[in-house]
């Protein structure tokens, strides 16, 4: 075959953002974003290059994958090659194989295109649907209404704010100062934004990251978080409709963002702020 599987060195990462942005484009479905990437960055440019994968025919590169953990993928594929039966044949053999590099054995998950050449293949190789999610999106070319909290945006001096509320927002959380000026520090981070939004007295009670992929295409809300503390009081909505107009005043052509079917609140929050519910995407996984 003439597809070529490789793991880029972190000099290839900027190439490999520019690529998935070209892929972002509208009226198609919400794939890989090189704000996932971004977001990724936090673990520094060396891991970040270890967890992506690229297929490539004669240098030019078709698909990008990206290991948000061992035994999970996410791939995202040119649009004009998603039929394309050599590549979806050579990324069906790569996932099937560890030895190959991208997955490991066992139980593994994979997300893909919805309508791509390779999930078919994947069907018949006996995977299977995993549990839903639900993107949502709203159209940008209209101005975004205030939400009406305080919202500001997070320089290095204001850094240990953004993330303290992340950490409040998030069971679990393992971000931190010197991850947060890891992703500041990251190719995709040039065309994106941090923001604190703050209640009347002032109190930081809510955070996101916003990333565009150029003038005209999609941009991405990833992630948003509310701090445990001060939920219930509209909070998630006023920031949601922030990271639209952030996104806007960035020249994306509209806002998108992806939640589990199972969390209702978070798919009732982003409704609230104007978004619409898209088609359902379900990753596949390989049963152990």
């Amino acid at each position: 075959m003439s597809i070529e599987l490789e793991t880029p060195a972190v000099g290839g990462l900027e190439m490999v953002a520019a690529r998935l942005a070209e892929w972002q484009v509208d009226g198609d479905a919400v794939q890989l974003h090189p704000g996932d990437l971004g977001w990724f960055w936090r673990f520094g440019p060396e891991r970040t290059a270890a967890a992506v994968r690229t297929w490539a025919r004669d240098g030019e590169i078709l698909a990008v994958g990206m290991l948000d953990e061992a035994d999970l993928l996410r791939v995202a594929i040119a649009p004009s090659a998603q039929q394309d039966d050599e590549l979806a044949q050579r990324i069906a053999e790569d996932v099937a194989d560890p030895a190959r590099g991208v997955l490991v054995a066992g139980k593994v998950y994979l997300e893909t295109p919805t309508d791509s050449r390779v999930r078919d293949l994947l069907f018949t190789a006996g995977w299977e649907l995993d549990d839903p999610w639900q993107p949502l999106e709203r159209e940008l070319s209209e101005p975004v209404e205030d939400g009406g909290l305080q919202v500001e945006l997070v320089t290095p001096e204001s850094a240990a704010v953004r993330v303290a509320v992340q950490r409040a927002s998030f069971d679990g959380s393992t971000f931190s100062d010197e991850r947060w000026q890891a992703m500041a520090d990251g190719t995709p981070y040039a065309r994106a934004r941090c923001l604190i939004g703050r209640d009347r007295a002032g109190e930081p009670v809510a955070a996101v990251t916003v990333w565009s992929a150029g003038k005209g295409r999609p941009g991405l809300i990833e992630p948003l978080g509310v701090h445990r503390l001060h939920r219930g009081h509209g909070y998630g909505r006023a920031m949601t409709l922030a990271a639209a107009a952030a996104l806007r005043e960035l020249g994306a052509s509209r806002a998108q963002v992806i939640t589990p079917c199972f969390n209702e609140g978070a798919v009732a929050t982003y409704v609230s702020a104007g978004f619409t519910p898209l088609e359902v995407r379900r990753d596949q996984y390989r049963p152990s």
